[in-house]
């Protein structure tokens, strides 16, 4: 289980708080991390679910180890309350997991060359296939949308210009001569943000967050806690926006209209800002510098 260091672990397990004979949701498996903790921190059993068959198969060994008390399940948490009915806690841990990171084949990154895949679960179109196919005004959208990218417009010109596009190193060489000389001095390399946003575009992987929150919602206990770590703005935005929206906060209306009622509040905050890793962990791990934790309690029906 080596490769992979669960971020803000401690801050994880004692939000969820484990205790013997509960059971608690590890909607992103990956390398197994969260798991673990929260089954050698109590007598209790864990779900774990994650749609890359590569984590489901890493995991057979700590099944073995824990035996009865972990079950995984291959398939995305957006479909949690498909597999369990109720859960005493949900945990999920947002984005790319290091070891699909790492692996060149896999595509999601450009540190070293590999294919240009990018897909989680191994199947469905892959960022090539969007890459190659998709129009100007399309390409674009997804640049700038998920990607946060001012040049979107600039780069999916360069793109439709260098088609047919492979390998991650040739994208990612595509995506930095577009952005001129200037954009390799800074710190970020040029073509992050436009990998980023093919990535949850290939995955959607705000439309499954947003889908994974409501599935939570519908088994959490009463007192159940749902803790999520994100990694960027649009992934924490989403979190921040549902759980204000649960925790029973009236929408806004047009003062020339009647008072909406807010809706009965279904989650209460553990803490009113997120938790951010402490400089300790940063050191240690330098892909932890990004992330947010936010906690929150289920209440009764």
């Amino acid at each position: 289980m080596s490769g992979h260091l669960p971020v803000m672990l401690s801050e994880v397990v004692a939000a969820l708080a484990p205790r013997a004979g509960a059971l608690y949701v590890d909607g992103t498996f990956g390398g197994g991390g969260y798991s673990r903790a929260i089954l050698e921190a109590a007598d209790c059993h864990v779900l774990g679910i994650d749609r890359d068959p590569d984590a489901i198969a890493r995991g057979q060994a700590l099944i073995a180890h824990f035996g009865g008390r972990l079950t995984l399940v291959e398939g995305e948490f957006s479909r949690m309350d498909s597999f369990v009915d109720a859960s005493d806690g949900v945990v999920l841990d947002l984005g790319v997991s290091s070891f699909q990171f790492d692996q060149p084949a896999r595509g999601f990154s450009f540190r070293e060359d590999g294919p240009l895949d990018m897909r989680m679960s191994k199947s469905g179109m892959s960022a090539a296939d969007v890459v190659n196919s998709a129009d100007h005004g399309t390409l674009a959208r997804i640049i700038s949308r998920f990607g946060e990218e001012k040049n979107a417009s600039r780069i999916a010109r360069a793109i439709l210009a260098a088609r047919p596009i492979t390998s991650t190193a040739q994208l990612a060489r595509v995506v930095a001569e577009a952005q001129g000389p200037a954009a390799l001095r800074h710190a970020i390399h040029p073509a992050t943000r436009t990998f980023q946003a093919l990535r949850i575009h290939v995955n959607d992987e705000l439309g499954e967050l947003e889908r994974g929150l409501e599935a939570a919602q519908r088994i959490l206990k009463p007192a159940g806690r749902l803790a999520v770590v994100s990694f960027h703005s649009l992934e924490d935005r989403i979190v921040k926006q549902f759980l204000i929206r649960e925790g029973g906060a009236a929408p806004h209306a047009s003062r020339h209209l009647p008072q909406t009622a807010a809706a009965a509040p279904r989650f209460k905050l553990v803490t009113r800002h997120p938790q951010t890793p402490n400089a300790r962990e940063i050191a240690e791990n330098p892909r932890a510098r990004s992330a947010k934790l936010r906690v929150a309690q289920r209440l009764a029906a």
